[in-house]
């Protein structure tokens, strides 16, 4: 991180500077559960006055309650408690918090709402810091697993196998399921039903926008030609097909921007690149170790010193423009990630079909 030029984070609106700490690791045990390796931030407002959610004035002072998936209570509480009673102390509050595993709201109190208002701000910074922390859980998708697609797929991979297997790295384990080709326009972290929901309502609210460019019809869509991920051909970690629309339009591409921009102002999305970079990942080398695995970036990325390359110089040659095939696009969905439905695709949280 470049401490003269630290980075920014919204959170519902405010923006807060975080800055560069070092964090102490040190191994879980059962009976050591919880975590105090503290995100920190700085406000570039002088006051913490919380915005975002309603402050009740009851006959003792003040109120807040506030969402917080279950599976980040361990890190407001912090190792043996330090961290809500840190946060109590600073801010002359009580913090209750539900039963782990235990859905529900986590309410601050206070004398003060000022003090109610500056915890509630302090508990959101260290939420959105292990949110980000999380590995993510959702992804939006275009499903590329037309059985067309899929034919061209396994000539592709019979081929690369029969011919170049001696190349360094080439195995059958680092090609994708063909029944799990797709697009991922962007990564979600998503920790309970809740939130799930939100994502899936999001979803529907840009049904006008998907119509508009659609004009309410199937997207024809070619799949041809490779291409890899880094800068040397000879040790490549992601190999991936190109995806275009017949017609030669970039309706496609215009909507997975809006779509990933349209989650990103939710708060439901991490913004990583300028544009979604369209690609059908045919070969990667995190399958090597783990066939399930999905390199969506973001959170939850593995190492890259875990993966071993391979030298597809020879595959780029002799397909360069091979044709996988084509067929209409018709809708987009809430994939949920480690999973699998019926046809072999992953399972859907939620969908818009284009028609």
């Amino acid at each position: 991180m470049d401490v003269l030029r630290p980075a920014l984070i919204n959170i519902n609106g405010r923006i807060y500077r975080r800055n560069a700490i070092k964090e102490e690791n040190y191994e879980e045990k059962e009976d050591d559960f919880y975590q105090d390796e503290r995100p920190e931030y700085e406000e570039l407002e002088t006051d913490e006055v919380c915005e975002s959610h309603l402050i009740e004035q009851t006959d003792k002072g003040f109120r807040c309650a506030i969402d917080v998936p279950s599976v980040l209570y361990k890190y407001i509480i912090g190792k043996k408690g330090e961290t809500r009673r840190r946060l109590e102390s600073d801010t002359k509050t009580s913090i209750n918090i539900p039963k782990l595993g235990i859905e529900g709201e986590i309410v601050v109190t206070g004398a003060q709402k000022n003090a109610v208002s500056s915890a509630v701000t302090r508990l959101e910074m260290l939420i959105d810091g292990y949110r980000r922390k999380q590995p993510f859980t959702h992804f939006l998708s275009f499903a590329l697993n037309d059985s067309q697609v899929q034919e061209g797929f396994h000539a592709f991979k019979a081929t690369v196998l029969e011919q170049f297997s001696q190349d360094s790295g080439v195995d059958d384990s680092i090609f994708q399921n063909p029944s799990k080709l797709h697009l991922t326009l962007g990564t979600l972290v998503l920790l309970n039903e809740t939130e799930v929901n939100k994502a899936c309502d999001h979803l529907q609210e840009f049904r006008h926008v998907i119509k508009d460019l659609t004009e309410g019809k199937p997207l024809p869509l070619e799949v041809m030609g490779i291409e890899y991920m880094n800068d040397d051909p000879a040790a490549v970690d992601v190999l991936y097909a190109k995806v275009n629309l017949k017609d030669g339009s970039d309706r496609l591409q215009v909507m997975a921007d809006r779509l990933v921009e349209h989650f990103v102002s939710a708060g439901l999305m991490v913004r990583e690149w300028d544009r979604v970079k369209l690609h059908g990942t045919v070969m990667n080398t995190l399958f090597r170790k783990d066939s399930t695995a999905e390199d969506g970036g973001g959170p939850g990325r593995r190492n890259p010193r875990d993966r071993e390359a391979f030298d597809a110089r020879n595959i780029l040659k002799t397909f360069g423009s091979h044709r996988f095939g084509e067929f209409d696009l018709s809708c987009v969905q809430l994939s949920q990630r480690f999973s699998t439905d019926c046809t072999g695709y992953y399972s859907s949280a939620g969908s818009v079909s284009f028609a």
